[in-house]
């Protein structure tokens, strides 16, 4: 009996989706929920697991294909419990066998194009578009100079190096060594094409703009030190600034509640909810999950929920739910080296904080010339709704928070 593969439902206001990768062939066995393809959205990218056990019977959408939600995808011919049984050993026999032919024709291919084999955990390690480059174009990845957080090949280290293509024949080798053919066109992503339109959105609607201010971090960065080792010990995650930032937001928010509120037509929302998006950048873009409900959680509990979400964003397994519903957005340039920026709007929320990167400079106190690890702060707002009145006090509010972290313990 042939089940269906449909698309799923892929969350409020997205009806269609693009098959990023398909994992399994027709004729391939496959389990129950095992993951059968990729599909990405302009927001995420989702894995579709089989409906059931058995063997993948068709694939009616191809890789590349914009499927809608409902759609059917493909279909597997399920298996009895019986057949299964039956099947099992003839099936670890088979496979053991193809996996040996699949061997024996890498090696001849590697022989008679002098690839060096692809290490199948680093294969694993890329991410699903990445991945499907290096295999595409057979790529050897130890040849790859990589520029990503924590050593990662991006798209962006593929396309820019000069060596990435392994030609199969001699024309292609001539034309990979021809210096006029330097540039190669490739297809935007769904999550790219999103962004690009909605950043240019925000500048067209809004009227943006953008005040600084600065923080010393010496308290926040002491009471940082004296507890992240206890904190790490006993709740398993690292103690990071931007929980600290999190509930110093909040704080200012409830102070100044225009900026947690949206413009819609001629009405002004205002959210008596406090849902806060840490922006993520991962190898497709950035993301930016959303802490819902912050005022409602303690420090703790938003710290280890940053943590979860980052995970989940830069391996690709946000859900639709995790992006929704922010009311407004913190980006943190300061971990790529930004001294200085001017964040804009995530609509249609009203404003967004910039964090940057902690610089030792000299400031006076108390009279007294001193060096202190300072960071500047910039909020980007929408100057239909906030004053700049209001964005002042919104940053002196979150200055005064981190500068004195007993504030956020106590809620004050």
């Amino acid at each position: 009996m042939a089940i269906d593969i449909k698309v799923p439902s892929l969350g409020e206001s997205v009806v269609e989706a693009t098959v990023a990768k398909w994992y399994k062939k027709i004729g391939d066995s496959v389990a129950v929920d095992e993951p059968l393809l990729e599909l990405e959205t302009d927001k995420v990218t989702l894995e579709i697991p089989s409906p059931t056990s058995g063997k993948l019977q068709s694939i009616f959408s191809n890789e590349g294909d914009i499927v809608v939600v409902g759609a059917i995808l493909g279909s597997v011919n399920e298996s009895t419990v019986d057949e299964q049984i039956q099947k099992k050993p003839q099936i670890e026999i088979s496979r053991k066998n193809e996996k040996k032919q699949e061997n024996n024709i890498s090696i001849n291919k590697q022989q008679k194009i002098n690839i060096p084999r692809n290490d199948d955990s680093k294969i694993n390690k890329l991410s699903p578009s990445v991945r499907k480059i290096v295999v595409e174009k057979n790529i050897d990845i130890q040849s790859v100079a990589s520029s990503g957080k924590g050593g990662r090949i991006t798209k962006g280290d593929l396309l820019s190096d000069p060596q990435k293509s392994v030609s199969k024949n001699k024309d292609e080798m001539d034309v990979s060594s021809d210096t006029s053919k330097k540039e190669e066109r490739v297809p935007m992503s769904r999550l790219r094409q999103t962004i690009a339109k909605r950043l240019k959105e925000a500048q067209n609607n809004a009227a943006i703009l953008t005040t600084f201010n600065e923080v010393d971090m010496y308290e926040l960065i002491n009471t940082r030190n004296d507890h992240k080792e206890s904190f790490e010990e006993k709740y398993g995650v690292k103690l990071g600034f931007m929980s600290f930032f999190v509930k110093a937001c909040v704080t200012a928010l409830k102070d100044v509640p225009d900026i947690n509120a949206e413009i819609e037509n001629s009405d002004v929302i205002y959210k008596n909810y406090y849902n806060i998006g840490v922006a993520v950048g991962t190898d497709q873009g950035l993301v930016v999950p959303v802490v819902k409900d912050a005022d409602k959680k303690s420090l703790i509990e938003v710290e280890k929920e940053i943590f979860d979400l980052g995970t989940k964003a830069r391996n690709g397994k946000l859900s639709i739910s995790d992006l929704q519903d922010g009311t407004f957005t913190i980006s943190n340039g300061g971990v790529y080296g930004s001294l200085m920026s001017t964040p804009i709007l995530n609509p249609p929320q009203s404003g967004v904080l910039g964090m940057h990167k902690i610089e030792e400079r000299p400031v006076a106190i108390d009279g007294n010339i001193v060096v202190r690890p300072m960071m500047y702060l910039a909020l980007s707002y929408d100057h239909r709704l906030i004053d700049g009145k209001a964005a002042v006090t919104f940053l002196v509010r979150v200055k005064e928070s981190l500068e004195d972290p007993s504030r956020i313990l106590l809620g004050v």
